[in-house]
């Protein structure tokens, strides 16, 4: 590609055009956002997801007569299935097109990174491919996880509370 825009009628050269003019250039270019918009999908979308998810574990409950405990792992078990099952077939991607942050936060957006990672990697392998790379955006959400129970879990050994809830 020339290192000028002489074809194309600009009045500048890629070579001198600084960071400030490319700055000012990119934002006439980038397309207007909505954020009340943007942020009445994301939470209307999550709050869907996170309907879904209770009316899965009120399920457990009545049909197999789980108490909310028993429930909460299966429930969890099903939204990430339900997550990966539309990951798989593309149409997550889509939802989270619209919602933004609202498909990221719940349980079934971690499910959807794993995914999406392991969809575009297999083609180099299971061990390789998925595997290798199926972490990488997961790994760390993984550590600050670990690292954030381990600092509540230090908190309530100072305070003594011993992982015993108090009403």
């Amino acid at each position: 590609m020339p290192a000028s825009t002489k074809n194309k009628g600009a009045k500048f050269s890629l070579d001198t055009l600084s960071n400030q003019d490319y700055k000012s250039i990119a934002q006439k270019h980038e397309p207007k956002r909505s954020t009340l918009k943007n942020c009445a999908f994301a939470f209307l979308i999550g709050g869907g997801i996170c309907l879904l998810g209770q009316a899965i574990q009120q399920g457990f409950m009545a049909w197999f007569d789980m108490s909310v405990k028993e429930a909460a792992g299966p429930t969890g078990a099903v939204l990430i299935i339900i997550s990966v099952i539309l990951t798989s077939i593309g149409v997550y991607d889509k939802i989270a097109q619209i919602a933004g942050a609202g498909t990221a936060v719940p349980v079934t957006g971690f499910a959807n990174s794993m995914c999406s990672a392991a969809l575009e990697h297999k083609s180099e392998g299971y061990v390789l491919g998925v595997g290798a790379n199926m972490f990488k955006l997961a790994g760390s959400v993984i550590v600050f996880g670990t690292v954030a129970a381990f600092f509540v879990g230090l908190v309530y050994a100072i305070l003594g509370l011993q992982g015993v809830h108090h009403p």
